[in-house]
């Protein structure tokens, strides 16, 4: 298993080059269901969170409610994959929805935009049709495409005890 202070660097650097994840997550009767989201992620030296900011819809609502994990899952042409598994926690503050706004508005390119050009967030952060996902990752993985292309690198993998 990989250190997370191994994983979690290279993890947030394929994610943000990517920056589009398809997004998994499973209703009542455990039937998946896929969207594709824009995270931006924090590594701070010790944790590793996602922040996803989202229109809180019903059936996103409804799945969370019942399974409270999401599957998150990078991908290029040049076969970098990089996935998460994380715990999932909903944040419908003012406080956090702006500063989860900001992160998004001030994060680096290409992960960082302003997410005033959603016309449903055209009344900022505190917005009814904006909410924040907290992500908690308890499973990593990181590949580079020279692993399935050319038989060299390293796939890097992580749990939580």
């Amino acid at each position: 298993m990989t250190p997370l202070a191994q994983i979690a660097p290279a993890f947030v650097a394929m994610a943000h080059s990517i920056v589009w994840a398809s997004v998994a997550t499973v209703d009542a009767d455990g039937k998946p269901r896929t969207r594709v989201l824009h995270p931006i992620w924090e590594w701070d030296g010790t944790d590793l969170f996602g922040w996803v900011a989202t229109v809180p819809t019903p059936i996103k609502r409804a799945h969370l409610a019942v399974h409270p994990d999401v599957s998150v899952n990078y991908w290029t042409p040049s076969h970098d994959t990089c996935s998460a598994e994380c715990l999932v926690e909903w944040y419908r503050d003012d406080e956090t929805r702006t500063a989860v706004w900001e992160k998004f508005a001030t994060g680096p390119e290409p992960v960082g935009y302003d997410p005033a050009i959603i016309p449903m967030w055209a009344d900022g952060p505190t917005s009814d049709a904006f909410a924040v996902l907290r992500l908690a990752p308890y499973r990593l993985r990181v590949m580079p495409g020279t692993v399935m292309m050319q038989g060299r690198g390293e796939v890097l993998r992580w749990h939580a005890s």
